[in-house]
């Protein structure tokens, strides 16, 4: 039996509150308890209050937070971490006026990742993919979803998603896997369409879901991508299978990806740059989350983001994610998307922290029990070094996590 207590701390965000994600004014309800601390028992979070009220015993580690500030660790809710290969010629393509559909016609973007990621071994992908998940986690996220689709063919998706699956037994992050086969049409098929739809159909889907290598089916629905109808048939058959579903939706054009998702009561919707309010209300009477990447827009040099504001205040609930990938958004940071959603979609740093905790846990269906300080949850926690939850997306640009624990135990400490 393990225990350990967390205390000097300035503020512990405990994030509590009624079960199910928050929509409205409950994101601004943190449960701020100031001088604080917190007692761990197994891996589990068996008390949480003042630092007075907190007892302790003789057999107790203690961890001092050095009067920072302790909230949940963020739970990243749609990443693509295993790829070969960056795209960093791309990136200057951009910045000197081209734009990222530009790129993609001229054979780069997505389908320039699929060829260095077919190019990898099993292995090889492992060890690229392996850093980037401990970035992850040195930035404060404890849980992240892993989407494959950088393969396109069904010998590799299977191989990323076996690669997520080892990730996720030999790092202490926790990936919950989505199989993304239809993020692209691949160079062999661009003819074909209907071949390629038919081949996730028919063989990739039940192989995924026969091996238990995906939790989720996902489907970049987008009219120049894969149609409302296409997406339609790739979904229809992963919820035959028993995958739960996820939507890339309405991230470059108004193209129906939002009404898909309500349609499918889908867990999630992310993107919706191009959302609008029936699109808005259809979700919220779904209760589809709204997962938002603002990354990916900053990154690409585009000016339109979600309409964070106006969802929140139709109360439709909304989580935020990193989205990160070698194309639209490198960056493994949830404290830097917390920035972006402050200044360009003037979301408060209550709601953003929200949005990246107990929202994104209920998107992958886990915030029962993480997401959230409560007594019962999984400790899963970060100890910044800042004195007010505000500093952490008002100072951007810097790492600030300090320690990070998964599970009650310690998987992070810059400061040894």
């Amino acid at each position: 039996m393990s225990e350990l207590i967390v205390n000097n701390i300035s503020q512990l965000v405990t994030v509590a509150g009624l079960p199910g994600p928050r929509a409205g004014a409950q994101m601004r309800e943190l449960g701020i308890i100031v001088d604080a601390a917190i007692r761990i028992r197994d891996g589990l979070i068996e008390a949480v209050g003042a630092a007075s009220e907190v007892a302790s015993s003789a057999t107790a580690r203690t961890l001092d937070a050095g009067g920072g500030v302790v909230m949940p660790g963020f739970v990243d809710a749609h990443t693509h971490p295993v790829f070969a290969g960056t795209r960093e010629n791309e990136y200057e393509m951009r910045a000197a006026g081209l734009t990222y559909q530009e790129i993609a016609a001229r054979g780069g973007g997505i389908r320039s990742t699929v060829r260095k990621t077919r190019a990898a071994s099993e292995d090889e992908l492992f060890r690229m993919s392996q850093r980037r998940v401990l970035s992850l986690l040195e930035h404060g996220t404890t849980t992240a979803e892993a989407k494959s689709g950088y393969g396109l063919s069904l010998d590799d998706e299977l191989k990323i998603l076996r690669v997520i699956q080892r990730l996720n037994a030999e790092t202490p992050l926790e990936l919950i896997p989505t199989f993304l086969g239809a993020h692209e049409i691949p160079d062999e098929y661009r003819a074909d369409r209907e071949g390629y739809i038919k081949l996730v159909t028919d063989e990739m889907l039940p192989r995924v879901a026969g091996e238990k290598l995906a939790r989720y089916c996902d489907v970049f629905c987008e009219s120049h991508v894969f149609t409302v109808e296409e997406s339609r048939r790739v979904l229809s058959r992963a919820r035959e299978l028993g995958l739960g579903i996820r939507i890339h939706a309405d991230q470059l054009s108004n193209s129906g990806g939002a009404e898909l998702a309500a349609e499918f009561r889908a867990v999630s919707a992310d993107h919706l740059e191009w959302i609008d309010v029936h699109g808005m209300n259809l979700l919220r009477k779904a209760g589809v989350i709204a997962v938002l990447l603002p990354g990916a827009v900053f990154n690409l040099g585009l000016s339109r983001y979600a309409p964070a504001r106006e969802m929140i205040d139709a109360g439709l609930a909304i989580a935020l994610a990193t989205d990160f990938n070698p194309g639209s958004s490198p960056t493994p940071s949830m404290q830097m998307i917390l920035s972006i959603a402050c200044t360009q979609m003037r979301m408060t740093p209550a709601e953003s922290i929200c949005a990246a905790t107990i929202n994104a846990a209920y998107s992958l269906g886990c915030g029962d029990r993480i997401g959230s300080l409560e007594v019962g949850k999984q400790a899963d926690l970060v100890v910044f070094d800042c004195t007010d939850y505000r500093q952490i997306p008002y100072l951007f640009g810097v790492n600030h996590a300090m320690l990070v624990i998964k599970s009650g135990d310690i998987v992070f400490d810059r400061r040894s």
